[in-house]
């Protein structure tokens, strides 16, 4: 009778670590977990959570390996370096032991399922010194099934351990989280992926390449599990040698130096070109999706890399292609790296919903073409700035030097507006027989600054507008209320002056009042909107964009002299003025 042949074992469970010293990328942990069992300081739940294939449930099996194992001469006690040949950690690495208890709770998610541990945690262990439960995807369990186990896991009996493994924690109830220590497995970092499946792809005598190694790395994107099964495929894919090109074409990926040559033509504006490249990366097995993703990455690693340059050194990237990286990164502004961010995610949105792919991805490229180099508002306006400085001055009006807002609003004015507020009897004859109290109140203008400085927002938008100013003088308001203003207004405002200045003023009602200060504000803007025009730059910017509109017209603050640092004094803070001050607190 020959002997059975051993059937195959995939990759991923073959090279399954057996002690904490074969975890890879993640020190953190196994460095609490080591001091944790040298001072006997073990707690009684741990919970692990990571994304797919990072070893949470590998930890869980290797934790209770360490609780249960006796040694090879059967007389050791809980370590963190399992011995794999004693009887509980063989029993435990074929999942056969009688005291370590698996459940996948994403069967098993009722509360009667939870009842039957709840039963079973007052026996002691069969044969191993703990009984250990290890619930796998602890997060689909209900409510009540959570609910039920908090007892038991806040106060277990002292031979029995929980180890829980989820990839979504927060849908873990808190009440839970708190009963147990936690450990958060990392992405393992690509120099360390390469190096480890360097060694396994040795081990099976495969020669796989190492820039193959590097795709690999990156579609697992830090799961050691999925890194292991495409290395599976790829061994068998390149019957014993592995190249990049092979490993490209399992796993539909483009030439990344394909993807920057055609992100080249993109930043370039070269539809024809780009589209070219993309039907023949397409031709050679390329999915358009897949295309689409690299060049959104790539966006994404020349933007990081113009922050902070270091990131250009990905370990996944050959040195040929981190140097073409970075010298894009040097020539391409940000701006256009930040369009092409938010075209790519539209992009790939429609590439998803679209019927064919292919022909969605070309449109895509098309639109990033036509916008890759349009220029940006600051050469906009210098164009424009040399474009008027080529042509006449404007007939609207006498050439003459702009003022301080770029625009001649101050030179000319509407003879259908108010030119000043109304002040009969002259502001000056009345305050020379004003109080003292009212020396600082000239004009009706000072009382709105009193207002705003009181921080009084509900007072200072009705006077602003619904006050229209008939006579002023220090002490005296006379005005018209408009339609929709407050009937008790000239009380309250009489009230409120009274109380900041101390001095009586006199607030009446009356007719004949002039514009409220709010029109006032809006017929100085629409005057200095319409002078704005007469700028040979607005000119040009109404020109090209008919249908753009005037919102405000705001005068350039003159530039501050510069000051000697040695000289200079620092600013004197005003502490009358809190800082996170609400002017609509009170209102």
């Amino acid at each position: 009778m020959s002997d059975q042949q051993t059937p195959y074992q995939v990759l991923a469970r073959k090279y399954r670590p057996e002690s904490f010293a074969d975890l890879i990328g993640q020190d953190a942990m196994v460095r609490t977990l080591r001091n944790a069992f040298a001072t006997d300081r073990i707690h009684h739940a741990f919970v692990m959570t990571g994304i797919r294939g990072t070893g949470k449930t590998t930890t869980a099996r290797i934790i209770a390996k360490g609780l249960n194992c006796i040694g090879a001469d059967g007389q050791g006690g809980p370590t963190t370096e399992p011995c794999g040949v004693c009887e509980h950690c063989t029993a435990i690495s074929e999942g056969r032991h009688v005291d370590v208890l698996e459940m996948d709770a994403a069967s098993r998610t009722g509360v009667d399922d939870i009842r039957e541990i709840i039963a079973s945690v007052a026996y002691r262990a069969a044969s191993a010194r703990y009984k250990i439960y290890i619930i796998d995807e602890v997060h689909m369990l209900s409510n009540n099934a959570f609910n039920a186990l908090l007892k038991t896991l806040e106060e277990p009996p002292a031979h029995v351990k929980f180890i829980f493994a989820t990839t979504e924690i927060r849908k873990v109830p808190v009440t839970v989280l708190s009963r147990c220590q936690r450990f958060d497995l990392r992405r393992v970092e690509p120099e360390v992926m390469i190096a480890h499946l360097g060694r396994i792809a040795q081990a099976e005598g495969g020669q796989v390449a190492e820039d193959a190694l590097a795709l690999i790395t990156r579609a697992a994107e830090g799961s050691v599990r999925d890194a292991m099964s495409l290395l599976d495929q790829a061994i068998s894919h390149g019957a014993g040698e592995t190249t990049a090109d092979q490993v490209r074409a399992m796993l539909g990926l483009a030439d990344r130096g394909r993807v920057l040559d055609l992100f080249e033509h993109v930043m370039r504006g070269d539809a024809a070109a780009a589209l070219t490249e993309l039907a023949a990366q397409y031709a050679d097995g390329a999915d358009p999706m897949a295309v689409l993703r690299d060049l959104a990455e790539i966006t994404h690693w020349l933007s990081v890399t113009q922050i902070t340059p270091d990131a250009g050194q990905d370990p996944t990237l050959s040195p040929e292609e981190r140097d073409r990286g970075t010298a894009m990164a040097q020539a391409l502004p940000m701006r256009v790296l930040t369009r092409a961010w938010q075209m790519l995610l539209k992009a790939l949105e429609e590439v998803a919903q679209a019927p064919n792919t292919m022909m969605a991805a070309e449109m895509a490229i098309i639109r990033l073409t036509h916008v890759a180099d349009l220029p940006g508002p600051e050469e906009i306006l210098r164009k424009w700035q040399g474009e008027a400085g080529a042509q006449a001055p404007s007939p609207r009006a006498p050439a003459s030097p702009p003022s301080s807002g770029g625009a001649r609003a101050d030179a000319r004015a509407r003879p259908d507006r108010p030119r000043s507020a109304p002040n009969a009897g002259g502001a000056a004859v009345a305050l020379a027989g004003a109080a003292p109290a009212l020396a600082g109140y000239a004009r009706f203008d000072d009382v709105v600054a009193l207002i705003r400085e009181k921080r009084d927002m509900a007072l200072l938008y009705e006077v602003e507008t619904c006050l229209r100013l008939v006579r002023y003088s220090p002490g005296r308001i006379e005005f018209e209320p408009t339609s929709d203003a407050a009937p008790d207004l000239a009380q309250r405002l009489g009230a409120r002056l009274q109380g900041w200045t101390g001095a009586r003023w006199g607030v009446s009602v009356t007719q004949g009042g002039g514009p409220t200060l709010a029109e006032r504000h809006r017929a100085d803007q629409a005057e200095k909107a319409e002078a704005a025009l007469d700028n040979p730059v607005v000119a040009a910017v109404f020109q090209h964009f008919p249908k753009a509109r005037i919102r405000e017209v705001r005068a350039l603050r003159p530039a501050a002299p510069e000051q000697d640092p040695a000289t200079a004094r620092p600013p004197v803070e005003d502490d009358s003025i809190e800082a996170d001050w609400d002017p609509f607190e009170d209102t």
